[in-house]
């Protein structure tokens, strides 16, 4: 078991042994990674061609290869013929399909139902999907087409109100009321713990769990491998060139000492393939390899605070509230606070000045103080009453001491007596 767990994959496959009247679940032992792409194929395939209904979750940690599986499961899958006439695909993503409604509306514009549906009216989400699924059959309406519903981010859709379409594409699945097959995949371990009862009930609880096993050596491998010129490429000289010039870059200590910074925060591929774009877009006709210089100026810009960019934007007045927040958070250690407070603490600044450039109504402070809350720099306490006044709502600023003096330094034309204040001991 240790071996195969060091392989990163495991895949658990619920059999049940009847003994009279109860079941009893069995997993099966965990399977090398060189077969996990032919269970699923042998599944999806199942449902494909024989119209037996399946569900099955892939979890596994970002950038460990869930959605590389499917796809090529996928692409295998496609080749045969009857599965090219037969299979219908609805991919839907928890982070665009927020609820019921959407998701219903993407699920008919991929079965090109629309002309179907037209201005029907339905009861419920379980009348609809019926519907939707009856329309599929063929002629003779004996059989249906077999539907593949793949679920990106599933652990969202189980924040839907009442978990309504896990519940009827996994009941669907139970009844076999037309043949589907639910993928799920996540990146959450702990996903199952998130299902209804009623939903975890009609899932067969199948598992395939991929473990991101990339070590530091195959990492600069694969930065060699995304940054290195083909054999076939046309130019040979260049390319023996740009590859001689990458193999010096990739041996370079600073290049090490910033991708192992990388490897640390993110073994997602993603990441590392937004760094190495960066460099190359830094590559000219007067400057043809990249240097130590460009990968560490691309770390910069990957790993630049967002949150901190954005006080960059902000008005003076705004500003200066951040500043008072700042103030206050150092005073009463990180207690909340209210827009009463805030205010009052840029007024205690204004006095101590003999201008008043910086002299605010209070709905003009209202309105930025809104502005602050919008941009999330600043977020209400939990649990707060909805019903208490606006000026009195506590709130929690999300910007730590370091973010804001960073972002005073940087910000355009900043006024010298504002960064004075933010600077002081007392506010």
């Amino acid at each position: 078991l240790r071996a195969d767990l060091e392989l990163g994959v495991s895949f658990s496959d619920p059999v049940q042994s009847h003994l009279g009247d109860s079941s009893v679940p069995v997993s099966w032992p965990t399977r090398p990674q060189h077969e996990l792409p032919q269970h699923l194929l042998e599944l999806l395939r199942r449902t494909a061609i024989h119209g037996e209904s399946n569900s099955v979750l892939i979890v596994g940690p970002r950038g460990a290869g869930k959605t590389t599986l499917l796809q090529c499961v996928l692409r295998d899958l496609q080749k045969e013929e009857k599965v090219q006439k037969n299979l219908l695909q609805v991919h839907l993503n928890g982070l665009l399909q927020t609820d019921d409604r959407i998701a219903l509306k993407e699920i008919t514009r991929q079965l090109h139902l629309e002309n179907v549906v037209g201005d029907k009216v339905f009861g419920s989400f379980a009348e609809n999907l019926a519907f939707l699924l009856e329309a599929l059959k063929k002629g003779n309406r004996s059989s249906s087409c077999p539907v593949l519903f793949v679920l990106d981010e599933f652990d969202l859709f189980a924040h839907h109100k009442n978990q309504t379409l896990l519940y009827n594409l996994f009941d669907v699945s139970q009844s076999a009321q037309a043949p589907i097959a639910v993928v799920g995949v996540t990146c959450r371990l702990d996903v199952l713990e998130l299902l209804e009862k009623r939903v975890k009930s009609r899932f067969s609880h199948r598992q395939i769990h991929l473990l991101s096993s990339l070590n530091f050596t195959q990492y600069l491998e694969r930065v060699w491998t995304q940054l290195s010129l083909p054999d076939s490429f046309p130019d040979k000289k260049f390319a023996q060139e740009w590859n001689a010039g990458v193999k010096t870059l990739c041996e370079d200590k600073s290049v090490e000492e910033v991708l192992q910074r990388h490897f640390n925060s993110s073994k997602d591929f993603r990441s590392l393939h937004m760094l190495l774009m960066l460099c190359l877009s830094r590559v000219s006709v007067a400057k043809p390899t990249i240097k130590p210089a460009d990968l560490l100026e691309a770390s910069r810009m990957c790993f630049a605070d967002a949150t901190a960019n954005m006080l960059h934007g902000l008005s003076i007045l705004e500003l200066c509230l951040v500043i008072a927040m700042k103030h206050l958070n150092d005073v009463y250690e990180g207690e909340p606070f209210n827009l009463q407070m805030v205010h009052n603490e840029f007024k205690k600044f204004l006095h101590r000045k003999s201008n008043s450039m910086y002299n605010f109504e209070q709905p003009v402070v209202m309105k930025a103080f809104e502005h602050l809350q919008q941009l999330e720099l600043i977020r209400p306490v939990d649990g707060s009453s909805a019903k208490v006044q606006r000026e009195y709502q506590l709130m929690r600023l999300t910007l730590d001491h370091s973010q804001i003096m960073e972002a005073l330094q940087k910000y355009p034309q900043c006024p010298t007596d504002i960064k004075q204040w933010a600077m002081s001991a007392f506010g």
